[in-house]
């Protein structure tokens, strides 16, 4: 928490080329199921949050952008692809919009509506149907899981990323 008791929000993408801070209230969590959207995270929908009324910058980097319309940007970090943000003029309801996986602890932002569901893949409603499991139940790929190292930025800031010592 900051001094005043606001919150404080920090996120990046996966390489940690880009680093972001929220400081104050998040607007609206919501997903987008627009084909604009799926296309752009080349998922399903995308799930975004406003950081409209708080006090956002980046703290590392900055992404690099794609008009995918006339009124949207869309950012992404351009070492690794992460998508970053939304970004429609600030006099629209939107404003900038960060992707919510792309902050260190995207469990505390819960979407509160959807959008554009008109575009909602058919299959969608029912993947919390789909049977789950553990990572390390894949037992043809254990071996391979069990050694795997991770170069991906850690869920929070870092003075200098990569690391010195870091062999890649």
């Amino acid at each position: 928490m900051s001094l005043d008791n606001e919150p404080i929000y920090t996120g990046g993408c996966q390489c940690g080329a880009v680093r972001f801070r929220v400081e104050g209230a998040l607007g609206d969590a919501s997903i987008c199921h627009c084909r604009m959207c799926q296309k752009a995270f080349g998922n399903f929908y995308a799930p975004l949050v406003s950081v409209r009324d708080a006090q956002f910058r980046w703290t590392r980097g900055e992404p690099k952008r794609f008009r995918s319309s006339n009124h949207v940007l869309r950012g992404f970090c351009g070492e690794c692809g992460t998508p970053l943000t939304f970004e429609a003029p600030e006099n629209s309801i939107a404003g900038i919009a960060l992707a919510i996986g792309a902050f260190d602890h995207p469990e505390e932002i819960a979407p509160q509506i959807q959008w554009g569901i008109e575009a909602r893949l058919p299959y969608v409603d029912g993947l919390h149907e789909l049977p789950g499991h553990d990572t390390m139940e894949d037992v043809p790929a254990a071996g391979y899981l069990a050694t795997l190292v991770s170069y991906q930025h850690p869920d929070h800031d870092t003075d200098q990323w990569p690391p010195k010592d870091a062999s890649r």
